[in-house]
């Protein structure tokens, strides 16, 4: 089970050399899919059952979306590999805050964009995530 994040971006950037031996990751962050955290808390099992857990990666050459499992915190399957040129236009709403900061991300075939939860233990990666991506940086 990891629980270190550089274990887990470890493992992530050993699941996108077996897809991809060319690609390098720049940086990978955890996150939980669905409205806030707080509320599917509340919710408790019922809640989990709406919430996903994903590695968002960005790389030199793509956005990459592993499913993460729930218990062990490892990559799972490969969700999504967009290239960088289509992946820029497609994060919306980035909300940076104390504990839970959020963006939309427009997953390829979703009607609308997914609201992904990022846990402050992972923010530095958002902060590097956003501007890498887009170039711009997030408002404070």
């Amino acid at each position: 089970m990891a629980i270190l994040k550089s274990t887990m971006q470890e493992q992530v950037a050993q699941a996108i050399a077996a897809i991809n031996p060319g690609d390098r990751p720049i940086v990978t962050f955890h996150t939980i899919s669905g409205p806030s955290p707080w509320i599917m808390n509340e919710l408790g099992l019922i809640g989990q059952l709406f919430v996903k857990y994903y590695f968002v990666t960005l790389t030199e050459q793509a956005v990459v979306v592993h499913r993460a499992g729930r218990l062990a915190n490892r990559p799972k399957e490969l969700v999504h590999a967009i290239p960088l040129e289509q992946a820029r236009g497609l994060v919306t709403q980035v909300k940076r805050a104390t504990l839970w900061s959020s963006l939309r991300f427009q997953f390829p075939g979703d009607e609308k964009p997914t609201r992904l939860n990022i846990g402050r233990y992972w923010r530095a990666e958002l902060d590097q995530f956003v501007p890498g991506l887009t170039g711009q940086q997030i408002a404070v």
